[in-house]
């Protein structure tokens, strides 16, 4: 309990320096996301290896996201510098993640706290993408979205 507790408010501290601190540069956004990705790809991951003996598909479902997180998670840290038209596209990569792991979540209904926050996951995943088609220039909102889920999943870390 106090493991899960801990990590929650340091997802809620991390989720509040992304909203306080905005990134001026695209590359560092890349980081960022990237960062962001590979450490989400890695939670999911290791959370669909403990589903798959109680959920099964759902599971399988949500280590396929961590590990296709991971990889964009690479690809963002090292090669978003080379090939810069993928700022733009970020909104949508993580809109995607977001709207498939709120919809895994919301198939396993493990907790009412865990529906809450699939629900809300699914939402910014489907905001992500409307920024996405409205601000490709823009890409300091997914430090933003980002940061918001983090404070949600930190929340519901402190309250389950």
């Amino acid at each position: 309990m106090g493991v899960e507790r801990n990590a929650g408010i340091l997802s809620i501290i991390l989720g509040l320096i992304f909203i306080i601190f905005p990134v001026f540069s695209a590359g560092l956004v890349s980081m960022i996301v990237g960062l962001s990705l590979l450490f989400f790809g890695i939670s999911a991951a290791f959370m669909g290896f403990n589903m798959i003996r109680d959920f099964g598909y759902v599971g399988i479902a949500a280590m396929i996201i961590g590990i296709i997180s991971i990889i964009f998670g690479f690809l963002f840290i090292f090669y978003v510098d080379a090939l810069s038209f993928l700022v733009g596209l970020q909104f949508y990569i993580v809109g995607f993640i977001m709207i498939i792991f709120g919809i895994t979540g919301l198939l396993s209904k493990m907790t009412r706290f865990s529906t809450f926050t699939s629900i809300l996951v699914l939402l910014l995943g489907i905001v992500a993408i409307a920024l996405g088609i409205f601000a490709l220039n823009q890409p300091i909102y997914i430090a933003i979205i980002i940061g918001l889920v983090m404070i949600i999943e930190g929340i519901t870390m402190i309250l389950d």
